[in-house]
């Protein structure tokens, strides 16, 4: 832990092989998908890179590790379910050339947001991941990027406007926007 500590990438990668499997399967067993597991599990690990200092005061590393798993993937079901059931309450519609308003299935809405997230430029479209599907806050972000976390802000600023400007030029109701801003607030 405490070569961790110092920064030191090889007691990192051992940390890491000796952890992934259990925290895996355990992941597992709390009913995340594979894929789901493998995002926590990632998640996970990171967060441990980024709070790497803090380390070293851990007194039951195992426990802590295993307990951050179950809160991380506990976040991801939450988060989860919140999309799901802000999808179903909102009726997501895109309005035609000749003005009608067509209901969009969460498939169409999701490719749409990818388009829309594609559009972004590299350092926002990391700051926007980083957050919205890491859960990660400004000063995380900032620490991991190395850079400040008021460039943070502004890279959600601007991605978030990028993301309004390129919804609207699809002709899709604000809604779509509505739906990104109100997943963040309810985390």
């Amino acid at each position: 832990m405490n070569k961790l500590a110092s920064n030191d990438e090889v007691a990192f990668e051992a940390l890491f092989h000796k952890y992934k499997d259990k925290l895996y399967s355990f992941l597992l067993h709390l009913g995340n998908s594979p894929t789901a597991a493998e995002d926590v599990l990632q998640d996970v690990f990171m967060k441990l890179w980024t709070r790497r200092a803090q380390l070293g005061e851990i007194d039951n590393f195992n426990a802590y590790l295993f307990r951050m798993a179950a809160n991380q993937a506990i976040n991801l079901m939450r988060r989860q379910s919140r999309e799901i059931k802000i999808l179903d309450e909102l009726q997501l519609y895109t309005i035609d050339e000749n003005g009608t308003a067509q209901a969009m299935s969460e498939k169409e809405v999701q490719e749409v947001l990818a388009k829309a997230l594609a559009s972004l430029p590299q350092q926002q479209y990391k700051v926007f991941m980083l957050s919205r599907e890491h859960g990660l806050k400004y000063e995380e972000i900032a620490a991991e990027m190395g850079i400040s976390a008021a460039t943070v802000r502004n890279h959600m600023v601007q991605a978030l406007k990028k993301i309004r400007t390129y919804l609207e030029s699809s002709h899709i109701i604000s809604i779509i926007y509505l739906y990104i801003l109100l997943a963040e607030k309810i985390k």
